[in-house]
């Protein structure tokens, strides 16, 4: 009904998370005049640079959370890398990076809260 969509608009919105992909850290180094590069292995779906956050893991704990910076491969700016891929990762206020942390790249999704009590 016209009221149970209206009443719907006005719950806060739930924010859910939807995993993109994974990658594990393979090698750090610096680049001078673009800082700590982690060197990666992408190891299921994808790392994205715009739109997405991710998560730095190390041994199952969270060090970091934020965006993605730069993502190059070989050199050239990338918008995503795909499982199977290695690619070089600059962490937006993150410089420290590890051998063996694992990098989670996630979306924020918007999902409407849904009225259960019958509304007539």
């Amino acid at each position: 009904s016209e009221i149970k969509a209206a009443l719907e608009g006005l719950l806060a919105p739930i924010m859910r998370e939807n995993a993109v992909g994974s990658a594990d850290v393979r090698n750090t180094f610096k680049v001078t005049g673009a800082g700590a590069v982690a060197g990666c292995y992408v190891t299921q779906g994808k790392l994205i640079r715009a739109e997405a956050s991710v998560r730095v893991l190390r041994a199952g704990v969270k060090v970091f959370e934020g965006r993605i910076q730069s993502l190059k491969r070989f050199k050239e700016d990338v918008a995503e890398v795909t499982h199977g891929y290695e690619c070089g990762v600059i962490l937006a206020g993150f410089a420290d990076a590890r051998k063996g942390d694992r990098i989670d790249c996630f979306v924020m999704v918007k999902e409407l809260k849904k009225l259960t009590a019958n509304v007539s």
